[in-house]
Order: structure tokens, then C-alpha cells, then sequence
């Protein structure tokens, strides 16, 4: 009886058992991850959620969503290092839960990201749209979709390549808005409707 917590490997043609090939280097994966929790949330719909929570509701609320979404990557973590398999996390719930868990958790996941790419795409084409207005949005959800496609279909490494540098734009903006942002506070930058520098005095509004 095959033990659950040694899923069996296929064997080639040859006979031989597979094996990975690791096609993406460390700096690859530190900017993936750091851009892959930077999303168009962040850009377009940051401004709602401070008008309703206000800028420290808002902090806590982005500390508190943070710090689950650390908790889950280091189970992850903990399960890809104790059981590394070269399919999706869905293994881990098939191997850990059952097949039919699994199954549905692999399916969810597609089901979740292919609404999540449209909403992207959409959000992207919008944010085009302020550069030029004279363009539809479908035109340039198209763009964004070849785009993404092509990077999908090439080399691992062509799309490591592109996605670190994507990743590498996503990151610098938001610590130049950052830099900027405190530049407002503390006066550097002249604040619209404020002849001092504001502050904090907006914090808890």
C-alpha cells in the first residue's frame, strides 16, 4: 500500500523518474513574490477604502490582511519543503485531505483567477484609457490578454524575465509613492488647501 505522504512519480518512456528543472534564479523569485501582492487594488481602489475606514482603519486593515496572507506562505512553505511535488498546492489538499478536496481545490484556484484576470485587465485598459481617452477599453484589454498569453507560452525563463521586471515597475512605484507621500505630510511638497505641512492631523479622520 503506497503511503499518502509519498505521492508516486511517474516513470518515463525511458524508464527513468522526472525531474525539475529549475529555470528561475532568487532574484526572480523574491520580485515575483513581492509583486505578486501588489495588484490594481492597491492603485484604483485604495482611495474607497480610506474614505470609509479612514488612513489608520485603512493601515490596520492592510496590517491584518498582511499578516494572514504571510501565515498561509509559510504553510505553503512548510508543505512544499516537507512534500515537494511539481503540480499546484491542490496536491497537498489530495494528499493530506483526499482527491475530491484537491480536485476542487485546483479548481477553485483556475475559477478565482480567471475572474481576477479580467478584472485587471479591465482595471488596466481604464488606466490606459486616462493616457488615451480616444482608445475603447476592449482594445486595450485585448493588448494586456496577447500579452499575458505570450509571456505564458514562451521559455520559463522569458517569462521569469519579463514578470521580475513587471514586478520591479509595481514595486518602485509604490515606494516612490511612499517617498512622495510623507513629502506631502511633513511640507517638501506644497498640500493642496494646507499652508503648513498637515501632518498626521488626518490620521484618525
Amino acid at each position: 500500500m503506497q503511503s499518502r505522504s509519498q505521492p508516486s512519480q511517474r516513470p518515463s518512456a525511458d524508464g527513468s523518474t522526472p525531474s525539475l528543472k529549475r529555470a528561475m534564479t532568487t532574484r526572480h523569485l523574491i520580485m515575483l513574490s513581492l509583486g505578486g501582492a501588489i495588484g490594481t487594488g492597491l492603485f484604483m481602489g485604495s482611495g474607497e477604502v480610506i474614505s470609509q475606514a479612514g488612513p489608520l482603519g485603512a493601515v490596520l486593515a492592510y496590517i491584518i490582511g498582511g499578516l494572514i496572507a504571510y501565515m498561509v506562505m509559510l504553510c505553503l512553505g512548510e508543505l512544499a519543503v516537507h512534500l515537494p511535488v511539481s503540480g499546484s498546492f491542490g496536491a497537498f489538499a489530495a494528499n493530506y485531505i483526499g482527491p475530491g478536496t484537491g480536485y476542487m481545490v485546483s479548481w477553485m484556484y483556475w475559477l478565482g483567477w480567471s475572474a481576477t484576470l479580467g478584472t485587471e485587465f479591465t482595471a488596466a485598459a481604464i488606466l490606459m484609457q486616462e493616457w488615451f481617452p480616444q482608445t475603447s477599453v476592449w482594445l486595450w484589454t485585448l493588448v494586456f490578454a496577447a500579452g499575458v498569453l505570450l509571456s505564458n507560452l514562451s521559455s520559463t525563463r522569458t517569462f521569469a524575465e519579463s514578470e521580475f521586471w513587471l514586478s520591479f515597475i509595481k514595486v518602485a512605484t509604490v515606494l516612490l509613492f511612499i517617498v512622495l507621500g510623507f513629502a506631502c505630510i511633513f511640507g517638501f511638497i506644497p498640500f493642496q488647501g494646507y499652508e503648513s505641512a498637515p501632518l498626521f492631523s488626518n490620521l484618525t479622520s
